[in-house]
């Protein structure tokens, strides 16, 4: 188990800080992380919360995975994976 954590369904009105508290009742919270659609600025419903230790992202995931919080959808919280190889800024094909 990583500390770093995945988190999808967010609605789009919440906050970074909004997130924090939600975390932080489970733990240190080192950083949160929503990705942003670059175009129209709004949350693209997802994002990351790093924990201080790998137990405490743990119990933030036990306690939070499926839990509502401003979606219709239940949160999905996940332990975060690394990314792929060959992943941002590689193309693949002719040009």
């Amino acid at each position: 188990m990583h500390s770093k954590l995945f988190v999808a369904n967010l609605g789009r009105d919440v906050t970074e800080s909004a997130l924090t508290e939600l975390f932080a009742a489970h733990g240190e919270v080192e950083f949160v992380k929503l990705v942003m659609d670059r175009a129209t600025g709004n949350s693209k419903g997802y994002g990351f919360v790093k924990m201080r230790t790998d137990q405490e992202a743990q119990a933030a995931m036990a306690a939070l995975n499926g839990r509502h919080m401003g979606a219709r959808r239940p949160l999905e919280v996940s332990e975060a994976k690394p990314p792929s190889e060959g992943g941002r800024g590689q193309r693949g094909g002719r040009r």
